[in-house]
């Protein structure tokens, strides 16, 4: 029975913690209108960093977390890395082939057509960057130093900041798409603040939606640690393949949109952009605070992500920055082997 209601637990949270990064992210574009700054800042880094949020936040909770309560340090250090990985495997992966099968299915409603025009220079940007720091950060689990590690965590920073100075700069000369029109903001539609208290309406939706999210990834974690334990599994492999669903999927449903649309370059850098977000800002969180020695199953995750991003780079190459939606199916079938993977370890 304890299983069974771990389970609803789980589920329960994870559909929380989704709703509550959506209204942190409302919070966070409101507060980029209100200070007056560019579209580019906004939807590129403002936004990209508020949706990225939550998969910041569990394996910063679960490492963080076990040391505060002194409880199980290693599992919450799998846990962590599993987080930290989990993401741009998911990314690389079955988001691939979420907006593959929606170029697909709107070709077949004529809404569009299945060539996928991207901008080039977004896109190699994206990867290239992707590639340069999620390979630093994999290859890094081999230097035995820590203050070593403690150092290329900063360089991940470093990578990130010019990454996001290159995006904003980039993003006020692209044509396709712009900043849709903001939503109200939330607790507006359940309390009139008057205009003069708009700005600390905005931090307080803010605030209470960040707490909830470490709230939230807080409980996520215990559970995960509770299954782990209950079926003897590497709480890293659980963390890997529950946390980035949670986290990740969702907010990547903006590229079926934008595919409808037939805006590919958004709907790849909504994906691309998150991947870099998320081989550095994470990954450093994972180097400057954990052991960050990766072991097999970690590694299999790595290969496969290497695998399926180089198989779409090929193809734009290939098809001179045209993407083919057969290149994005891909992922699925990566993702599909790796979870087959993880099967035989269970079972």
């Amino acid at each position: 029975m304890d299983i069974v209601f771990s389970i609803l637990q789980i589920l329960t949270v994870l559909v929380l913690i989704v709703l509550t990064c959506i209204i942190f992210t409302n919070a966070v574009e409101h507060l980029g209108e209100e200070l007056n700054l560019s579209e580019g800042a906004v939807g590129s880094v403002l936004a990209a960093v508020g949706t990225a949020l939550p998969e910041t936040l569990v394996p910063l909770v679960a490492i963080i977390g076990a040391y505060v309560t002194q409880s199980d340090l290693h599992a919450s250090e799998e846990i962590g890395i599993g987080a930290i990985l989990g993401a741009p495997f998911l990314l690389g992966t079955l988001a691939f082939f979420v907006t593959g099968m929606a170029v697909i299915y709107y070709t077949q409603e004529g809404r569009r057509n299945l060539d996928m025009p991207v901008n080039t220079t977004i896109m190699f940007r994206d990867l290239h960057y992707f590639a340069l720091a999620y390979s630093i950060s994999v290859f890094s689990s081999f230097i035995p130093s820590m203050i070593v590690k403690h150092v290329i965590a900063g360089l991940l920073l470093v990578i990130y900041l010019i990454y996001a100075v290159q995006t904003i700069r980039t993003a006020s000369k692209i044509p396709e798409g712009g900043q849709e029109e903001l939503e109200a903001l939330y607790m507006s539609n359940f309390i009139k603040f008057p205009e003069r208290f708009r700005l600390p309406a905005i931090i307080l939706q803010f605030v209470l939606a960040l707490g909830g999210i470490i709230l939230l990834a807080h409980v996520f974690v215990e559970q995960i640690k509770f299954l782990s334990e209950t079926f003897h599994l590497n709480p890293l492999v659980l963390s890997l393949i529950i946390a980035p669903i949670a986290t990740e999927l969702p907010e990547k449903f903006n590229s079926i949109i934008w595919i409808r649309n037939k805006k590919d370059t958004l709907a790849m850098g909504n994906i691309t952009g998150a991947m870099v977000f998320q081989s550095c800002i994470p990954t450093a969180v994972g180097l400057a605070l954990t052991p960050w020695i990766l072991k097999t199953d970690a590694w299999v995750n790595i290969i496969v992500v290497y695998l399926s991003v180089m198989v779409v780079y090929m193809n734009i190459v290939a098809n001179k920055g045209v993407l083919k939606p057969s290149a994005l199916l891909t992922g699925g079938l990566f993702y599909l082997i790796y979870l087959v993977y993880v099967g035989f370890k269970i079972f």
